[in-house]
């Protein structure tokens, strides 16, 4: 019985009646809990309900009550999330997972239904569409024809699932951005199960789920298997956060967008140092921002680095919730249940200051126009400063802020024919814009802001050039319906920013082919082209192989620099084009004020728009209603299928778990320095003709043409585990310069594909390790990128620092992460990676305590410390079983014994 039962109470309706019942936090009568942040409030709330004194125990409760004391001394608490949300790209893997957890705890003698989701999956395809053909009335058929051509199996799959498995809603291709779905349709607020009403909670498999924490929910992005898990009922083991308090204060300075506030705040937030971390906004300031803008600076948490960047409920949460649709009495009863349960901010009341582990404050009147890149999120350009960066970005050495070209070649021009009209490049012309991302178009005010400077510019007789790809991809149906409504879209048809799909597109790579001609001028010319996308991340090889420099700004900057054709321009002084009568038009003459926005904004997006687009939903559309689908509870794995393929996780499982492993000898597969995203460990883009997964495709049969991306393929281990590491901006230091997905294989001295280099370990029964700098896993949260180095063999990666998703993906597969030592790293220690390493781990779980220091030994000699990274004891255990998905198997067969 839960001993937390006697605080439980009935939550009245102000008209009569009942809403349900609830874990009331008030009635716990302790002074400590009126200082917690919200944001732990809700860890608090979850830790009462869930409490068993099994999984979840008093004392957990007590080590949150008193989060002031405990949250600097780093301990572990289990958090049970209320849903867990998924998008197609890491919905599959999962799928196919608990597919094959079915026929393992089959095979072992268990009940298979087990493995069923015992809390609610929402899963929404929106990874799929690629930006195949753009700037054309019909471009969204189009793309979703093909869409539906290539992924027809993988759809099929998600199908099956959705029937198959219990507690799973299955949104399908075409509806919008999961995260913008979530916030517009999924996001709860607060749970009504069964007559007992808790806050909403949500684990989700991309980095971006934190998006919802503009609607105060608690959500943050998970690996895969860890998602897994929290769908089959297991508490996710977390080290109990600080909370950064960042105080708001002031208002936007007209002409200012959402996208320089979460840029600006982006740089911040990583110079603090937040990973790890929640930040908490509060002040005088959040009543300026809509909802909307908070979920553009929630949605950028990874960017930032920190697990969550939250925005308790209040008043601006209510309207949201009335303008998306909800009901009446959903309403009532989510503020009726968070006034009780004092979460619910009410700035027409004295507020009780809340305790944070540190503080940080802005006003939001200094923050001013400005874009970022070339190559991260976090490198923010004023962009009156713009040109200047530019110009030191083509000096400076190659790095994130550099180039290298020549000065003497930096002003070549690169002329070619575009469909006969004579054309030409310069270094910092713009060959993609595009408008797309979760991050920008849920956001009504920057959509309209650029619908606004396209009617600027159309008026003034200003246009974009033919071969520049421009595209916009919005969240949801929602955005079309207030672009039509408000008359605008035409005028962004007009300069090409036709709707392409809804989806995510540029921002993951899905940018599709650019013109023959283009990309050539380009590669023969070894061009530094531009991509400008109003996007979250923009690592090197991400965006598309040929955009060297990729630069994130707001969806009406994407616009303008669309216009100018350049990044290399200064906005305030040079003129973005000619009008109609050879006039020169600048910046100023085309950029609306926050007035016109708001005036636009207010007559053109209604609630109407939004019940009407989410009713239609889950009735889908004719291509996914005549998807055919196997019938059972357990899947028919097909052994021709090139995307869906029966992984080799439990292959010889038995039920006695392996106990830990040390490492013997091991060899260096790679040498990398810092900043290794999950984008170099595993693309989610384009499979390149010459690569392993190439070969492999085209050995079964599949045409180039139908390769699809890596990421439409994570269903199919064998071609994930000959992604791994393809990413041709790869740089690894065994290789000596040369840039590509290559490594030697250190006994022969050979170069090879780092998928053949690692069989031909793995064959002689070679053990294989990683090297790498800080951050290493930064990115996108992707299972695959712990998957797919698992497959290659390797049995631990030694960083200075990993990104905190990547670190726990590699515990859950298995994989050892080490840390080297404050000021210590692979050159300062003298390492080549051409030694062989010894990690010595003892060979009994009970032995090894979390972040303990071990010794390894290389055979030149050499020994250096590290930090064992697995931070929980629950972590310790899924090493001791082999990884995350033999514990959990293991436990529900253990439970039914």
């Amino acid at each position: 019985a839960n001993p937390f039962n006697s605080i439980l109470k009935t939550l009245e309706k102000p008209q009569g009646g009942e809403f349900g019942k609830y874990y009331s936090l008030p009635a716990l009568n302790d002074p400590r809990i009126d200082k917690l942040p919200y944001s732990i409030k809700i860890l608090l709330e979850s830790a009462i309900r869930n409490c068993d004194e099994f999984q979840v125990k008093s004392k957990d409760v007590e080590k949150i009550i008193d989060w002031e004391n405990t949250s600097p001394k780093q301990v572990e608490i289990p958090f049970k999330p209320a849903r867990v949300l998924l998008q197609d790209f890491t919905g599959v893997p999962a799928v196919v997972d608990l597919a094959c957890m079915r026929d393992a705890m089959n095979k072992l003698g268990g009940d298979s239904n087990k493995i069923n989701p015992l809390v609610p999956v929402d899963l929404v395809i929106d990874h799929s569409v690629q930006v195949d053909v753009a700037r054309s009335e019909n471009a969204v058929q189009a793309n979703m024809e093909l869409e539906f051509q290539r992924n027809k199996e993988r759809f099929a799959f998600l199908k099956w699932g959705s029937s198959a498995f219990d507690n799973m809603l299955v949104v399908p291709p075409g509806s919008g951005i999961v995260h913008q779905v979530n916030l517009e349709y999924l996001g709860r607020v607060v749970f009504n199960t069964n007559g007992v009403l808790y806050p909403d909670s949500v684990v989700g498999t991309d980095s971006h789920t934190t998006m919802i924490d503009g609607l105060g929910v608690a959500g943050w992005g998970v690996g895969g298997i860890e998602a897994e898990a929290a769908m089959l009922g297991q508490p996710m083991s977390m080290v109990l956060p600080g909370v950064v308090g960042f105080k708001l204060l002031g208002k936007l300075r007209d002409g200012v967008t959402a996208t320089d506030l979460v840029l600006t705040v982006t740089q911040m937030l990583r110079k603090h140092g937040v990973v790890g971390k929640f930040v908490e906004f509060y002040g005088e300031g959040m009543s300026e921002l809509s909802l909307a803008d908070r979920a553009t600076i929630a949605n950028m948490s990874p960017e930032y680095g920190a697990t969550m960047g939250f925005f308790p409920v209040d008043h601006v949460t209510l309207q949201y919730l009335q303008l998306t649709g909800r009901s009446d009495e959903a309403i009532a009863m989510i503020e009726s249940y968070l006034r009780a349960n004092k979460m619910f901010v009410d700035y027409n009341e004295p507020q009780i200051e809340k305790v944070y582990s540190s503080y940080l404050q802005l006003k939001l009147e200094e923050v001013e126009p400005c874009i970022s890149g070339p190559k991260r999120p976090h490198d923010r350009v004023p962009l009156k400063e713009m040109k200047a960066d530019w110009q030191a970005c083509l000096d400076n050495r190659v790095g994130f802020k550099g180039f290298a070209i020549p000065k003497e070649s930096q002003d070549k021009a690169a002329k070619f024919s575009f469909h006969g009209t004579p054309a030409e490049l310069r270094h910092g012309d713009v060959v993609i814009a595009a408008i797309t991302s979760c991050t920008n178009t849920s956001n009504p005010s920057v959509m309209l802001g650029a619908a606004l400077v396209a009617k600027k510019a159309c008026e003034l007789g200003l246009e974009v050039k033919p071969w520049i790809k421009t595209s916009l991809a919005p969240g949801s149906g929602v955005v079309t319906k207030y672009l039509q409504k408000s008359g605008l879209q035409k005028y962004l048809n007009q300069l090409g920013f036709h709707i392409v799909g809804y989806g995510c597109t540029t921002c993951i790579g899905n940018s599709g082919d650019i013109d023959e001609s283009v990309a050539s001028a380009i590669s023969e010319n070894d061009m530094v082209a531009a991509a400008v996308l109003s996007g979250n991340r923009n690592f090197e090889g991400r965006v598309h192989p040929l955009t060297r420099a990729n630069y994130l700004a707001s969806p009406p900057l994407v616009v303008a620099y669309a216009l100018a054709g350049t990044v290399d321009i200064d906005f305030e002084t040079e003129p973005i084009g000619a009008g109609k009568d050879g006039k020169k038009i600048f910046f100023r003459d085309i950029w609306p004020s926050s007035e016109e926005v708001a005036n636009v904004v207010q007559s053109s997006v209604l609630p109407d728009m939004f019940k009407a687009t989410y009713e239609a939903i889950t009735k889908g559309n004719p291509m996914w209603n005549q998807l055919s689908v196997p019938s059972g509870s357990l899947y028919a794995w097909s052994p021709t299928s090139t995307y869906i393929h029966e992984p080799p996780y439990f292959k010889d499982m038995t039920m006695s778990p392996p106990g830990p492993h040390g490492v013997k000898d091991a060899y260096c597969l790679l040498n990398f320095g810092d900043s290794i995203t999950t984008d170099h460990i595993s693309p989610a883009g384009s499979i390149h003709k010459d690569s392993p997964a190439a070969k492999f495709l085209l050995e079964h049969g599949v045409d180039r043409r139908d390769f699809n991306s890596y990421g439409s393929r994570r269903g199919n281990d064998e071609i994930m585990a000959r992604g791994t590491f393809a990413n041709i901006r790869l740089v690894n230091k065994l290789l000596k310069g040369e840039v590509g997905p290559k490594t030697i294989h250190i006994p022969t001295g050979e170069k090879l594909s780092v998928y053949d280099a690692a069989m031909r370990y793995k064959t002689a029964g070679q053990d294989t390790i990683i090297l790498a700098g800080a951050e290493y896993g930064s990115g996108s949260s992707r299972d695959w990128a712990a998957k797919g180095p698992m497959l290659l063999g390797v049995k631990a990666v030694i960083a200075k620092s990993f990104e905190r998703i990547h670190r726990s993906n590699l515990v859950g597969m298995g994989i050892v992460p080490l840390c080297f030592k404050s000021g210590e790293d692979a050159d300062t220690l003298g390492l080549t990676g051409h030694e062989r390493y010894t990690i010595d781990l003892p060979s009994c779980v009970s032995e090894i305590r979390p972040g303990q220091d071990v010794t390894v030994a290389t055979d030149s000699g050499r020994s250096f410390t590290c930090t064992v990274r697995f931070d929980t004891e629950v972590e310790l255990a899924y090493f001791n079983h082999g990884g995350i998905l033999q514990y959990v198997i293991r436990n529900l067969i253990g439970s039914k014994q």
